[in-house]
C-alpha cells in the first residue's frame, strides 16, 4: 500500500516526532533520515520499529523490518531535509548511564556543559567520533540528543559514540574516581596552552556554553587550559574549539 495523503496517521506521527521534543521523549522513539544515517543506526544495533521509503528516490537496499511506502510528494513534505535519499527510519531511543562507561588508561573524554544548539552538538559528535574520543558527556543538557538537527549535523556519528547525560556533581565525581586529568577551558593567568597538556593519559576537557563559558561550579576543579591564538579574537565557536582539542588528543596518541 502506497501512502499518498498527508493526513495519514502514520505520517502525522512522523511529523510530530520530528518537530516536538516532548512528544519524542514521551514516545521513546526518534526519526532518522537518509541512507548513511540509517546504515549507521543499524550498524550500531539501534532497534528500528518501522521505515518509510519513497521508491522513486531511494537507491539503496530495502532494510529488513516493517516498511511503509510513500509517494514522492508525501516524502518531500514529511522529511526534515526534503529529498534526503528517500528513507526515514523510526528507532527506539537508548539511555546510557555514566557509571556503565569503563575508561581505558589513555581515554580522552569531552565534557560539554549546558549546550543548547542541536547543530553544535551534532558537529561536536562528528569531531569526537572522527578523532577517536572515547566518550562525550553533556552536563545540564538543554539540547535533545535525538533532535533531527543533531543526527543530521553529526551525519549519524551519534550512533557509534559513547554519549552520556549527567549533572555536574556526578560527572566530577566520576572523573575523580577514575583518576582523569581534568582540563577546564577557563582563561586566567594560570591557563596553559592545550598543546602542553598530556593526552596520553586519562584526560577530560571541559567546555562551557558559547555565550558564558563554564559555570562557577568548575572553578578550581581542573587545570585551566586554552587554545593559543595569534589573531585579535580571543575565542572560537564551541564546536571548532572541541574539534581542535579532539585532534590534539589524536595527534599526541599517534
Amino acid at each position: 500500500m502506497l501512502i499518498e495523503s498527508f493526513q495519514n496517521e502514520k505520517i502525522k506521527n512522523v511529523t510530530r516526532l520530528l518537530t516536538d521534543n516532548r512528544f519524542r521523549k514521551k514516545s521513546g522513539v526518534f526519526v532518522v533520515e537518509g541512507q548513511q544515517e540509517n546504515d549507521r543506526a543499524q550498524k550500531y544495533h539501534f532497534e528500528a520499529t518501522e521505515y518509510f521509503v519513497c521508491e522513486s528516490i531511494f537507491k539503496g537496499e530495502i532494510p529488513k523490518g516493517k516498511i511503509h511506502y510513500v509517494s514522492e510528494k508525501v516524502y518531500e513534505k514529511t522529511a526534515y531535509r526534503g529529498t534526503s535519499e528517500g528513507i526515514i527510519g523510526i528507532y527506539k531511543a537508548k539511555e546510557s548511564q555514566l557509571n556503565t562507561f569503563k575508561p581505558k588508561d589513555s581515554s580522552t573524554v569531552i565534557v560539554v556543559e549546558g549546550i543548547e544548539k542541536p547543530g553544535n552538538l551534532g558537529a561536536i559528535l562528528r569531531s569526537c567520533e572522527a578523532f577517536g574520543i572515547d566518550a562525550l558527556i553533556v552536563t545540564d543538557a538543554k539540547a535533545d540528543f535525538y533532535n533531527p538537527n543533531v543526527i543530521r549535523s553529526s551525519v549519524g556519528c551519534l550512533f557509534g559514540m559513547d554519549v552520556f547525560q549527567a549533572e555536574n556533581p556526578e560527572v566530577l565525581e566520576f572523573l575523580n574516581e577514575n583518576h582523569f586529568n581534568i582540563y577546564t577551558t577557563i582563561m586566567d593567568k594560570t591557563s596553559e596552552d592545550l598543546y602542553k597538556r598530556d593526552f596520553t593519559e586519562k584526560s577530560a576537557v571541559v567546555f562551557g556554553t558559547e555565550h558564558s563559558g563554564l559555570s562557577d561550579f568548575w572553578n578550581g576543579k581542573g587545570k585551566n587550559t586554552l587554545i593559543p591564538m595569534v589573531g585579535s579574537i580571543d575565542s572560537l565557536n564551541l564546536s571548532n574549539a572541541v574539534a581542535i582539542t579532539c585532534y590534539e588528543s589524536l595527534r599526541q596518541k599517534k
